[in-house]
């Protein structure tokens, strides 16, 4: 049994939140478009839920040429061994050539289920995608050895290629109201909605009531802080500057803040406007999170620290004197506006 061609199309597994299509999803809608003009092939989206909340055709699927909506009561609630059996049976049905996930929870837990079951490869976390132009394969980007160096890896003898991409490594094109895409609803078997897991219901993390990946403005404390009641000043800024406050791993392993505001290789991947970085040194781990960002302001007393070759505004110095000032100066330039 084959699942994948060389000439199939790309196909992206989409991700739906409480029957909300997020974000990384149109992410890769837009880069599999491009990559898929490229080599003259068409991009599937495939989506599983128990039905959405908003019509999802409103914005034209952002670059999807056909769509696969399969909904069914057991993708209520996100079940992995549901998703990868529905996976499974679309890339038996479709012969993609290239599928592509979101690096998230839900992703990082189907596709290496779904590359097993259809005995090819997986390249995870990636950061960057393109078309090798003399054979036509996904080239394909991703930290290695600890984030020290970024390995192109090819999967040429087995297909599909398959890979999973950090969130906000690439911009969603805007919605095209005007553009159309075929959508199929397909009878899938019984089989593929049957699960060993019963899931009984599901309560959200109270830290992630607001996820950073969606901020304009992070503000991220690190070691600097020295102990867990050090961020209230930065949640303090982050309130004035309407955005969400992050953390590197030092400061989430001595549980300062949650898991939920860990920035970096072995966290989330932000991409802010701004992103002020408070008594964090810089690591290569740490900014394998957010280089991506338009405008760096780095806060730390050490001259030497790491994060000021790549910040836009270094601020040497005692950031508990720092911080307090950039408050203050934010809550009277607010004031001036009123």
């Amino acid at each position: 049994m084959t699942f994948g061609s060389a000439n199939g199309p790309l196909l992206i597994l989409g991700e739906v939140r409480g029957g909300v299509i997020s974000g990384v999803t149109w992410e890769l809608t837009g880069k599999a478009r491009q990559l898929a003009d490229e080599v003259d092939r068409e991009v599937v989206l495939l989506l599983m839920s128990n039905g959405f909340k908003n019509d999802p055709a409103g914005d034209g699927y952002r670059g999807a040429d056909r769509v696969i909506d399969v909904r069914h009561p057991s993708l209520d609630l996100f079940n992995q061994e549901v998703q990868a059996k529905v996976l499974l049976e679309v890339l038996r049905n479709e012969q993609p050539s290239m599928v592509l996930a979101p690096a998230t929870s839900s992703g990082r837990t189907v596709m290496p289920i779904a590359a097993a079951g259809a005995k090819t490869g997986l390249t995870a976390d990636c950061t960057w995608l393109e078309i090798e132009a003399e054979t036509g394969l996904l080239l394909q980007t991703r930290p290695a050895i600890g984030g020290n160096v970024m390995a192109t890896i090819r999967t040429p003898d087995h297909l599909p290629q398959m890979a999973t991409v950090r969130p906000r490594t690439f911009a969603p094109p805007e919605p095209d109201p005007d553009r159309k895409a075929d959508v199929e609803k397909p009878l899938l078997p019984d089989e593929c909605f049957e699960s060993r897991v019963e899931a009984l219901g599901f309560t959200p993390h109270e830290e992630d009531a607001v996820n950073i990946q969606d901020m304009d403005v992070v503000v991220a404390g690190g070691k600097g802080l020295q102990k867990a009641e050090s961020f209230s000043m930065l949640r303090e800024l982050a309130a004035l500057l309407k955005g969400g406050v992050g953390a590197s791993r030092v400061a989430v392993d001595n549980r300062w803040i949650g898991y939920p505001h860990q920035v970096g290789l072995s966290g989330k991947v932000v991409a802010p406007r701004v992103y002020i970085a408070a008594g964090i040194s810089g690591s290569v781990q740490h900014m394998a999170g957010m280089q991506t960002s338009e405008y760096v302001v780095a806060i730390n007393k050490d001259p030497e620290a790491p994060i000021f070759k790549t910040a836009d505004l270094a601020l040497c110095g005692d950031l508990f004197d720092i911080v307090p000032r950039i408050i203050a100066a934010v809550r009277r330039a607010k004031e001036e506006v009123r």
